[in-house]
């Protein structure tokens, strides 16, 4: 069969299926387990980097599709699963159809033009990449989760306050500003977010 299937990409594979489930879940209005899928797929992503790294032995071959295949995941996981949610909740007004288009746009964008830097940068020097430029797509997983969060708690009107996010995330993805990448305790402060935003969202369920 074509394609990799050990374990240094289950895990990627796992969250492309978690986005699939949640946008099934935003399309039928169901936006808090859209919301948990899509914090499943960032949790997912940032692992899956570091797992596949544990593999010394990987060929040239699998290295470039584990860049492009974590790109493609991402489009679908932080691209299109947030656009989704953010349409659904603003009962599909045009202004959100636009916007979320347009964030789902640059989304591709980015990730296009990040496998193009990440191939070079990888012809140049060994080890992982340790600077980003502009906002990653995967801070959608943090991002939108904490805005339906406290939006939901205090009442806050998410139809106009979801495409603005969108807007501004977009902008964001397309910015060269540099961003250095999380080292480990970082990451542990994005899992502790990621749990308080999860009390969060339990919290405003019946509201």
């Amino acid at each position: 069969m074509l394609g990799i299937y050990n374990y240094t990409v289950v895990l990627t594979y796992f969250g492309m299926l978690a986005a699939f489930t949640g946008i099934t879940y935003a399309i039928h209005g169901d936006i808090h387990t859209a919301l948990i899928c899509l914090m499943i797929s960032g949790f997912c992503d940032m692992l899956d980097g570091k797992i596949a790294s544990t593999k010394k032995d990987r060929t040239f071959r699998e290295r470039r599709f584990g860049v492009q295949i974590d790109s493609l995941s991402d489009l679908i996981c932080f691209g299109t699963l947030p656009a989704v949610i953010v349409y659904t909740a603003a009962q599909g007004s045009d202004s959100s159809f636009y916007i979320s288009g347009l964030y789902l746009l640059c989304a591709l964008i980015r990730l296009a033009w990040f496998n193009v830097d990440e191939e070079e940068r990888q012809e140049r020097e060994t080890g992982s990449r340790e600077v980003y430029y502009g906002l990653p797509v995967t801070s959608s997983a943090l991002i939108i989760p904490a805005l339906f969060g406290f939006g939901r708690l205090h009442s806050w009107p998410l139809h106009l306050l979801g495409p603005a996010a969108l807007t501004l995330m977009g902008a964001a993805f397309l910015t060269p500003f540099r961003l250095k990448k999380p080292a480990i305790l970082g990451k542990i402060g994005m899992v502790l977010c990621g749990g308080a935003e999860l009390i969060l969202l339990f919290a405003g369920m019946d509201l």
